[in-house]
């Protein structure tokens, strides 16, 4: 999505409960990283994209479908 001139990755995570860490601790090391190199593989291939400022959000939701809870942590993580 874009936010102004910024390209914004988000990652939505879905967890049931907290028992395992819950949808945030689902963001790995390992897990940013596969998603930082599927960005830049993203915008290697759009001339337009490769000089705009980027981000990584991420949506994290706890609890049972019928009650969601939902966090948006804006620049959950960086690529450098």
């Amino acid at each position: 999505m874009r936010d102004g001139d910024v390209l914004v990755y988000v990652e939505v995570r879905y967890r049931a409960s907290n028992r395992f860490g819950g949808s945030l601790a689902s963001i790995t090391a390992q897990k940013q990283r596969r998603l930082i190199n599927a960005a830049q593989s993203y915008t290697s291939g759009r001339r337009s994209l490769r000089s705009r400022p980027a981000r990584f959000d991420v949506v994290a939701i706890t609890g049972p479908p019928s009650a969601p809870a939902l966090r948006w942590i804006r620049n959950a993580f960086s690529a450098g």
